[in-house]
């Protein structure tokens, strides 16, 4: 679990959703897991949970990821510290960090993708990106 800087976001995978003791000791208020395959976590009652289950590539409904990217978007601007995590951490975690980063600061994808890589490992699937950049661009966040 590590925390893209400035922001209060953390991203992490599977198993750092289940580590209720340390998102605590983070102060992390909100957990926001990615993943299809994994199970539902179960988290104390006072942090917030969101689940969207994606899938690691293309063939993701447009309804559900833009639901994602806009949830996590809104916790970033509100400044909610935040764990947003997958599978393995590497590929959807980044992603639906780095877009909704984009949408809140206005700085182009690609590059707030690169941001976020420097601060957590990254091997987001193109596919995926391709998809998730697609249903990007409708969506706007006012700040």
């Amino acid at each position: 679990m590590r925390q893209v800087l400035p922001h209060l976001v953390w991203l992490g995978h599977a198993g750092d959703g289940r580590d209720f003791r340390r998102l605590l000791d983070a102060r992390i208020q909100a957990v926001v897991q990615l993943a299809d395959e994994e199970p539902v976590l179960h988290l104390p009652r006072e942090l917030l949970y969101c689940r969207f289950p994606l899938v690691d590539g293309p063939g993701n409904e447009a309804k559900r990821l833009s639901l994602a990217l806009m949830t996590v978007a809104n916790l970033v601007q509100k400044r909610v510290p935040t764990l947003v995590c997958c599978g393995a951490g590497l590929s959807r975690s980044p992603a639906i960090t780095a877009a909704p980063i984009s949408l809140v600061y206005r700085e182009p994808a690609d590059e707030c993708l690169k941001k976020v890589a420097k601060y957590h490992p990254a091997d987001v699937l193109p596919g995926f990106w391709n998809e998730v950049k697609s249903v990007l661009k409708p969506n706007r966040i006012s700040t």
